[in-house]
């Protein structure tokens, strides 16, 4: 059963023809005391709350409503219904406890969408289970652990899979953040439809539009054909919008209206589309550090996190290793024709105790290293330690040059020389090493006007 509760018969009747017309029991109220009781005495599974009863809007007795419902059941999922010029007013209630909002005049599938949702993630309960049960329920062949850490993040995409709820992954750089998102869609009712990427990173504010949104042909000087956007790509699929927390202020307005709407335009069209995907998001940062300090928009923030899945760094799951080194040597005896390689016990121990503050990409970059310049069937503690002494160390004091002896500019094109003359042009191990996108490493090598002949990856 869904309660209502909006002073406004119209929004009332509309709202409960909309919700019915899917299967639910409606009831309704039009003031903050008779919804609370009808909360007490009628037990809702879902409560769509407005947040003025008056003619002021303030929202404070939709505020106050909201606080005692909390108080009284802290599980019980709220939907606020607000307009766009109290968007402030919504966050402050998600911040009281609301599970998600809408704009008035809402877009009817979302609405739909986010009550399924709801329902959905209320109903079902977090058990405790092993790796064999969860791989005999879900897909996640691609993702190696059995920490006890790890299945809970599994136990949480089964359950919130089949959802259409938007999901932010957090996590240190090379945690497996694209991994999650991959078994998210996977597992989900979309796993026919498309799963689009999107670096976030690689995009500049210029671009964002036409790469999101498309455009048409003469849109721009450039513009010589027409451009199918990524979130037009990933229709009734899932979209994993990474590195997010990299977007720039223009460039997240322009975001939080297609996730807030589910519509958008072309870029040079004045034609509005709409779009049905699932929203993942990954970042290294925190956004909730960012919203404070006033680079991240808190709306978005609430948009994108309905649900959060935080990923543990590799040194906080230690016992992992070894399955996950078993797995990249498992590969590279097929892809190295070597099917003697091994790892001994000792160096299995030595790697279990390394920092990897790269977490699962630096440890795969040092097995398949070790693996290339070791001629040795069996590789022990001396093979990787020779390798990872060419990594770079981040608890390693950095010799920088004398304040006023060099810019910011000719400090980061000296960087970008040595990362590429270091990977012999290799432009993916290149920025990765530097800690930028591809495309961020083009625009600098562009900027500072350096040459090089680009060698495969």
């Amino acid at each position: 059963m869904i309660l209502i509760v909006d002073d406004d018969i119209a929004v009332r009747t509309s709202l409960s023809l909309l919700l019915k017309s899917t299967g639910n029991e409606i009831v309704t109220a039009d003031s903050p005391v008779q919804a609370f009781e009808v909360v007490q005495t009628r037990k809702p599974e879902l409560v769509v709350l407005d947040l003025n009863f008056s003619i002021g809007t303030s929202g404070k007795e939709g505020m106050q409503l909201l606080k005692k419902i909390r108080a009284y059941d802290a599980a019980l999922p709220v939907v606020l219904i607000t307009g766009w010029a109290s968007i402030e007013l919504a966050v402050q209630g998600m911040k009281l406890g609301a599970n998600d909002f809408i704009n008035k005049p809402w877009n009817n599938d979302y609405v739909l969408q986010s009550v399924d949702t709801l329902l959905q993630l209320n109903g079902k309960k977090a058990t405790s289970a092993s790796r064999k049960e969860l791989d005999k329920k879900y897909h996640f062949k691609q993702i190696i652990g059995e920490a006890p850490g790890l299945l809970s993040i599994l136990e949480t995409i089964g359950r919130v899979a089949s959802t259409n709820a938007s999901v932010l992954i957090t996590g240190e750089s090379g945690t497996g953040k694209e991994l999650i998102a991959e078994a998210i869609h996977e597992n989900s009712n979309r796993l026919n439809k498309p799963f689009v990427k999107v670096n976030l990173g690689g995009i500049s504010s210029s671009l964002f539009e036409s790469e999101m949104f498309g455009h048409v042909r003469g849109a721009f000087t450039d513009a010589r054909f027409d451009r199918t956007g990524r979130f037009e790509m990933a229709n009734k699929g899932t979209i994993f919008l990474d590195e997010i927390g990299d977007l720039e202020a223009s460039s997240q307005v322009k975001l939080l209206r297609v996730l807030q709407d589910r519509t958008y335009e072309v870029l040079g069209s004045s034609r509005t589309k709409t779009v049905d995907t699932r929203v993942v998001c990954a970042t290294n940062k925190n956004l909730n550090e960012m919203v404070a300090s006033g680079l991240f928009r808190e709306d978005l923030l609430y948009r994108i996190n309905l649900i959060t899945i935080h990923l543990p760094s590799l040194r906080e799951r230690a016992s992992d290793i070894p399955l996950l080194v078993n797995f990249f040597i498992k590969n590279m005896k097929e892809i190295y024709n070597r099917p003697d390689l091994s790892i001994s016990p000792q160096a299995m121990r030595w790697l279990q105790q390394l920092p990897l503050p790269g977490n699962i990409r630096q440890l795969k970059n040092l097995v398949e290293r070790t693996v290339l310049i070791s001629s040795k069937n069996e590789l022990g503690i001396d093979d990787f330690q020779s390798q990872l002494n060419l990594s770079p160390q981040k608890n390693e004091k950095v010799k920088l040059p004398g304040v006023g002896t060099m810019t910011l500019d000719q400090m980061e094109a000296e960087m970008v020389k040595q990362a590429m003359n270091f990977h012999k042009n290799r432009i993916t191990r290149a920025a990765a090493s530097l800690g930028i996108t591809r495309n961020a490493l083009y625009r600098r090598l562009e900027k500072y006007q350096i040459p090089f002949n680009e060698t495969e990856d």
